[in-house]
């Protein structure tokens, strides 16, 4: 299959960036490897590229601790190239106040409005805890996803967790708020509220995983050494009725989520009341996977978890090309070190994008085609 074209990622400049005074780095289209020992960076100039992305570390770490020790502020700067047209991110990294982002030399006012200028998929080691960890792993996968494909659900997903924040506050302050800006506010108004809110984003969730979910399965039978029946379900444990029963054969309308929403409410008025929390909404749904049965976060074999791991991944950068008829850039973080001589393989042999990044310190499996090669060192980073 031809690959669709795809953005690339032409430039990276880093200044005071983790432990990188200065330096810049030309990147081709095809595959760049970043080499080097552990420790002297090779990462770090990922988390760079990836942060014009998602604006965020997709190590999980503060803005601040991206700061050069001794330095306020750190900058990256990525220009991109796309199909339709050039694009330049600049991005002020402050260790205290707010940062600074700029979309081809023009202000950012909210982090949601840099989402889709760059699009990456990122494989990381890190990638085991969305099998092994928590529902909330899941949860954060599916609504980044969503985003990515769907920009509009970031508004949706943020109005969303702010009405939780205030729905709670309404709660433990048992049913009202006594400040100014909240006099008069009642939990029904923050009821109705939940549940449009709510509904949405559930409705988006389930209609992205009815359309990845096959993706899902044929990325892990391409990956495994010995493929099993993978199956999912999307769980409410608050609903009497709903997603959790159908799971994922078909899409529940918005009206139907509403409705099973308030009722949720209504039964679980009182224990809400009790533990001063909100008990009903998607921030407390999981996306339970089994492998022949089996629930895979805790009777899977390793080998299972990352597999599954690799294929969520996998499906979730079909998914985006699929959505815009472009690839979005590969970023590889260490992940072959983790994998089987099969997985590497397997997994080599189905990464057709205009462009990987790729970090390594030791050999890339066989099949990997090299278009450039980055010499990490002494927090300098030279292209070879």
């Amino acid at each position: 299959m031809e690959t669709p074209p795809g953005t690339s990622v032409a430039r990276v400049e880093l200044v005071d960036f983790r432990c990188y005074e200065s330096t810049h780095l030309d990147l081709p289209s095809g595959v760049t490897v970043i080499s080097g020992d552990n420790g002297e960076g090779k990462t770090s100039i990922l988390e760079a590229v990836v942060w014009c992305a998602l604006g965020r570390s997709f190590r999980g770490v503060p803005d601040a601790a991206l700061v050069r020790a001794g330095q306020e502020e750190a900058v990256v700067r990525t220009f991109i190239s796309a199909p339709e047209r050039s694009r330049k991110i600049e991005v002020g990294l402050r260790r205290t106040g707010r940062n600074k982002i700029l979309l081809d030399g023009k202000a950012v006012p909210r982090l949601r409005d840099l989402i889709g200028a760059l699009r990456v998929t990122v494989f990381a080691p890190d990638d085991l805890a969305l099998i092994k960890g928590g529902p909330a792993g899941r949860r954060t996968f599916i609504d980044e996803l969503l985003t990515t494909i769907n920009p509009r659900f970031s508004g949706v997903r943020a109005d969303y967790e702010k009405v939780v924040r205030h729905r709670n506050a309404l709660l433990r302050a048992g049913g009202r708020v006594n400040s100014q800006s909240d006099e008069g506010a009642t939990l029904e108004v923050f009821n109705q509220q939940l549940v449009a809110t709510g509904s949405e984003l559930l409705e988006g969730r389930l209609q992205l995983l009815n359309q990845i979910f096959p993706e899902v399965q044929l990325a892990y039978r391409e990956l495994a050494i010995e493929p099993v029946v993978l199956e999912a379900d999307y769980v409410c444990d608050w609903a009497t009725s709903g997603p959790n029963e159908t799971g994922l054969s078909q899409t529940l309308t918005r009206e139907e989520l509403a409705k099973t929403m308030r009722a949720a409410l209504s039964a679980l008025a009182g224990r809400e009341r009790e533990r001063g929390t909100t008990l009903v909404g998607p921030h407390r749904d999981e996306w339970a996977l089994t492998l022949a049965g089996l629930e895979s976060r805790s009777q899977a074999s390793q080998g299972e978890q990352r597999t599954l791991a690799l294929a969520l991944r996998l499906a979730s950068h079909r998914a985006v090309a699929a959505a815009f008829g472009q690839e979005p850039v590969l970023v590889l973080d260490d992940v072959f070190s983790e994998l089987d001589e099969y997985r590497s393989a397997a997994l080599v042999e189905r990464l057709a994008a205009p462009q990987t990044l790729i970090s390594t310190a030791g050999p890339l499996p066989f099949g990997v085609e090299v278009a450039a090669r980055v010499c990490v060192a002494n927090a300098t980073a030279r292209v070879q």
